[in-house]
């Protein structure tokens, strides 16, 4: 089972590197990059690429780790109780699984995303440790032990917003998606928008990087922002000279694509009242 990347997904050679080193040493892959670099995608294409069944655990700021394993509705069951339902002798009937039973029990090898688990209490990673690693895990309330059938391929997306503990990043393969140079940017534009005209894509990509690279920017456009942009420009008909700004008109054409906060916008807007008054 290699990954190659996908004619939907370009991969650069360090990351499919990184992806079938993971599947080989059957390490969790623990990708961290800035928003918008691809890395729930990631999973996405490796599932698709290799033939295998995707299960996604989309993590928030009050998910559990026990609710990957299972949860155990005991008000359901007092409820039925006292309605005199037969189903109430059967514990399993309230047992509700989650997404880590769901890979451990698939009768075929799956790919596990576990997307975004820096959004969950810093115990989140630490709570998992001994099911990642073993593979298994006990339910109390009917005494059986669940154990995969199949080790699933298991992908863990981070955009950084706080530490992972060392005794669970020791148990993961890690990669750092960097943000993509020009080239590649320019492969991955053509995946999305292929037929778009060289000089347009030249012209906008040069401003795009001129833009992230500005002093002062509070958030850096991510690869989905200048994909939506350049989806923006197509709609328009926009030309090179359409897209190119003197100091006077320091804002990008349909900036707000770009640009998502407000500190920003005034940002481009205090370089133009500069340009202007040293005219």
């Amino acid at each position: 089972m290699k990954f190659q990347g996908t004619e939907a997904y370009v991969a650069t050679e360090d990351l499919t590197v990184a992806v079938n080193a993971a599947v080989t040493l059957e390490r969790p892959l623990l990708v961290k990059g800035e928003p918008g670099t691809g890395k729930t995608e990631l999973a996405r294409q490796v599932a698709g690429a290799l033939g295998l069944r995707l299960i996604e655990w989309n993590i928030k700021s009050t998910t559990k780790a026990q609710q990957g394993l299972y949860e155990y509705d005991a008000v359901s069951r007092l409820r039925d109780s006292q309605l005199g339902e037969a189903r109430v002798h059967d514990v399993a009937n309230y047992i509700k699984r989650g997404k880590l039973w769901e890979a451990f029990a698939s009768e075929e090898k799956v790919v596990l995303l576990i997307d975004e688990i820096d959004k969950a209490d810093i115990e989140f990673p630490n709570d998992l440790l001994q099911e990642l690693d073993r593979m298994e895990f006990y339910v109390y309330e009917t005494g059986e032990t669940i154990r995969a059938r199949h080790r699933p391929v298991i992908i863990i997306t981070s955009n950084n917003e706080k530490e992972l503990p060392d005794a669970f990043l020791r148990r993961c393969f890690f990669h750092y998606i960097r943000f993509p140079d020009p080239e590649t940017l320019r492969r991955i534009v053509e995946v999305h928008h292929p037929g778009i005209k060289d000089a347009l894509l030249s012209t906008a990509l040069t401003q795009f990087f001129d833009i992230r690279e500005q002093p002062g920017l509070k958030k850096k456009p991510s690869t989905s922002e200048v994909l939506d942009w350049l989806k923006l420009i197509l709609a328009e008909d926009l030309t090179p000279e359409d897209l190119r700004r003197d100091g006077a008109d320091a804002l990008p054409k349909l900036h707000g694509a770009l640009l998502k906060n407000e500190q920003d916008v005034h940002l481009f807007e205090r370089l133009a009242f500069m340009a202007r008054r040293q005219r």
